[in-house]
């Protein structure tokens, strides 16, 4: 995607160019990535400090990624199931072809720039050789027990150019008929790695934890994931708790977990149970209509960042919310929105399904990528262990799809000014525009509420379209097309300095 423009224009009481160079600012610590909340706070006070959030640079990163895949493979894709039972015979996992160069390869042509691994499923089937179980890919017949899928994964993503993401369910129907998981052992200081009988690594540092049993087995099999399969650029967690009695729960151990994620991929963010990333609170793909990435938050159950309010809040972030969420408020916090969902009705493979249409796919990435959000497509391996051959088709027919809705930008080489509150652009003689794509610099927090995109038309600079949020990215579409030679944004309503960072102007070719 290319860049029209980066400008830097300050909305305040009045808006005026700050002229900062691109790089001048740089993305905050965690020290900066949320902000306390105080009981006495005024709305004034709630604006003001969500205004001040900004995102940490693994944060701004992520954002920047666009469209992101999920690949969930495992035990569940031979036995037909989605949530697994945890005593399946490990024999069962046979992907006699695997070839994750080809799940590499189609994920790149379709556009995807990070890819997230099932490594282990709520069924607790690890598809790595673990040292902490005997249900993983070890104990199968597969390559003669010496199969590792997340070798094969994380190396083939790199060398395509993709980033590794790994998925490690914090559900495990296998430990618990194994008397680990939910067992009701109490948290104490746990060594990780915890050695076990002929253990060949020799760690330069221990780390101690607080954990229950099954948290030290979560934390040892992190240890593993993160410490011998080169660097990890999400690590994507869920809430889920096991298909277990009621009176059988297990308190996870999340502040234990995300130190040695910080500890160990400094640079990974953590989601969707994690303080860098939310879930969108869907599995439709689709995000709200103003989708704002600083959410009031609270803490509970051993650090879990959690939402204040409802995951499915319509209008999450707004001032209203702020306001209505204070008193369940421990923080405003940075917390951009994933939107998952799977190209077929499952999340795992199953022959009698189909992907979705191309047309429902790009419906999916304007609500998505086009609202301020980060697109989480899943594509399942077959029983083989490739992706489907009309999944690989389907994929690269959709990255041309975008490509024709985006084509080139008109913005790019149009002559750029700008003045207190816009940005207007001349493209140097008319040009027919159907799509407007908007971004914020986000170093800078998120600031726009309000916006109108105008064109200059018989002497009279008249409202083509307007929205609510940018964030990193507002893509907006046109039920028609316009004709003008000069085309501005203009900020109606912000929370403090408003920087944008792109304004591009597109006619589809659709």
């Amino acid at each position: 995607m290319t860049v029209s423009r980066r400008l830097f224009v300050t909305a305040a009481t009045a808006l005026a160019v700050t002229g900062i160079p691109t790089m001048a600012v740089a993305a905050s610590d965690d020290r900066s990535y949320r902000i306390p909340v105080s009981p006495d706070d005024t709305e004034a006070d709630l604006v003001r400090k969500a205004s001040q959030v900004r995102p940490a640079a693994r944060q701004v990163a992520w954002q920047s990624l666009e469209r992101t895949a999920f690949l969930h493979f495992g035990v569940n894709t031979f036995t037909g199931l989605e949530w697994g039972t945890g005593d399946e015979d490990p024999n069962v996992f046979q992907p006699t072809g695997l070839d994750t160069d080809q799940w590499a390869a189609a994920l790149k042509d379709g556009g995807f720039r990070l890819a997230i691994l099932t490594v282990k499923h709520h069924d607790g089937f690890v598809l790595h050789p673990s040292r902490y179980t005997e249900h993983s890919v070890a104990s199968s017949s597969w390559r003669d027990g010496r199969g590792d899928v997340l070798r094969s994964f994380a190396d083939s993503m790199r060398r395509h150019g993709l980033k590794v993401g790994v998925y490690i369910s914090p559900a495990d129907e296998n430990q618990y008929l194994h008397g680990v998981y939910a067992n009701g052992s109490a948290r104490s200081p746990r060594t990780i790695p915890t050695l076990v009988a002929d253990d060949d690594r020799t760690p330069d540092r221990f780390h101690t934890l607080d954990a229950t049993d099954y948290g030290a087995h979560m934390l040892n099999t992190l240890y593993e994931v993160l410490t011998e399969y080169g660097p990890v650029d999400e690590v994507w967690f869920d809430g889920a708790q096991g298909h277990i009695p009621p009176e059988k729960v297990e308190s996870y151990d999340w502040d234990s977990w995300y130190t040695l994620v910080r500890t160990l991929a400094p640079d990974a963010a953590i989601a969707v149970t994690g303080p860098d990333l939310r879930w969108v609170g869907n599995e439709s793909g689709i995000a709200r209509e103003d989708e704002w990435s600083v959410i009031p938050v609270k803490e509970n159950q051993y650090g879990r960042t959690d939402w204040a309010m409802s995951y499915d809040t319509p209008d999450e972030g707004s001032r209203a919310a702020l306001v209505k969420a204070q008193p369940a408020t421990d923080y405003l916090q940075w917390w951009p929105a994933e939107c998952d969902v799977s190209i077929r009705d499952g999340w795992f493979y199953h022959a009698d399904q189909q992907p979705k249409s191309v047309d429902y796919l790009t419906e999916i990435y304007f609500g998505s990528v086009g609202r301020n959000a980060v697109l989480l497509l899943n594509v399942p391996p077959d029983t083989e262990g490739l992706l489907h051959g009309t999944d690989v088709v389907r994929l690269r027919e959709f990255r041309e799809r975008i490509d024709r809705e985006l084509p080139q930008d008109l913005a790019a080489r149009g002559r750029t000014t700008s003045a207190p509150g816009r940005v207007t652009v001349d493209l140097g003689t008319e040009h027919e525009v159907d799509r407007i794509r908007l971004a914020e610099d986000i170093r800078h927090g998120q600031q726009v509420e309000s916006f109108v995109v105008e064109a200059l038309r018989d002497g009279t600079w008249t409202e083509v379209t307007g929205a609510g949020t940018i964030g990193a990215s507002r893509i907006l579409l046109l039920p028609a097309p316009v004709r003008a030679r000069r085309w501005r944004v203009r900020v109606t309503q912000a929370r403090s300095a408003v920087h944008i960072a792109e304004f591009g102007l597109y006619r589809s070719e659709v």
